[in-house]
């Protein structure tokens, strides 16, 4: 069974008003997150925020009875927003790192995944250590845990540091890299677009948790955000998600033995 109001979250961008709850301006819920990541963030043709992640923050304001408004901010700059004020939560497939809990609060994991290649079709890379080595090119996009990870581990290889994570496909496409590092969801994604080019090594060879962002002592909050979490997922709100967007890809990480990400 399915809470009606989760259920219908996922199919709308209009959020009922509960019984007793105000929606005053004071009351708005902001999220801010980077729209450029479908399934998970993007927009529809009409500019609207659309994915994943815009369902599950409409599905947390429902349940706190506040109105939910989405900024779109670059995925450097969601951090200095959320510490400035200027949002209230980041909800934008965010990785909880060690490094990123220093400056900010992180919610009760909700996505498990992982870090992941996708490879120029032909250039024998096979494994991560593959790509540690004089001569090879990896391109990454900056501030992700990709970036972080070639950093530290790749030393022998040339980045290409990139704003955007199109720039970095693109450069293992046209054959200017070797390999662009990134989460499982995103490799899969790509690679299903750019399948003469490219090959996917999806087995992750760094394991990640995904989690909502909070700014530093907003306790209140963040239980709210965890008790809104394991509500969810125990209503089934999260294979909801994953068979909306998800479906494809749940299919063939199954096929492949790979834990689904929710």
């Amino acid at each position: 069974m399915r809470i009606t109001h989760f259920f219908l979250i996922l199919a709308t961008a209009v959020i009922p008003v509960f019984p007793g709850c105000s929606r005053s301006a004071s009351e708005e819920l902001v999220v801010g997150m980077e729209l450029a990541y479908p399934p998970f963030e993007m927009t529809d043709e009409s500019g609207n925020p659309v994915g994943v992640s815009v369902d599950l923050a409409r599905a947390l304001g429902e349940h706190l009875g506040r109105e939910v408004r989405i900024e779109n901010i670059s995925f450097v700059g969601l951090i200095p927003a959320l510490k400035t004020g200027r949002i209230d939560l980041v909800i934008s497939s965010m990785t909880a790192t060690g490094e990123r809990a220093k400056s900010i609060d992180f919610s009760d994991p909700y996505v498990q995944t992982g870090l992941a290649i996708l490879a120029r079709a032909g250039g024998g890379i096979e494994r991560v250590e593959d790509l540690n080595k004089e001569g090879r090119t990896v391109s990454v996009k900056i501030g992700t845990t990709g970036h972080v990870y070639a950093q530290e581990q790749l030393g022998n290889a040339r980045l290409l540091v990139l704003e955007r994570e199109a720039e970095c496909v693109l450069e293992v496409v046209q054959g200017t890299a070797d390999a662009f590092i990134y989460d499982q969801l995103s490799i899969y994604k790509n690679w299903i677009r750019q399948q003469d080019t490219t090959k996917a090594i999806l087995e992750p060879f760094q394991k990640e948790a995904w989690a909502v962002g909070l700014r530093k002592g907003n306790d209140t909050l963040r239980l709210q955000v965890n008790e809104f979490l394991a509500t969810f997922r125990d209503l089934g709100g999260f294979d909801d998600l994953g068979n909306k967007h998800l479906a494809d890809m749940k299919k063939v990480f199954d096929d492949l033995g790979y834990p689904f990400v929710f």
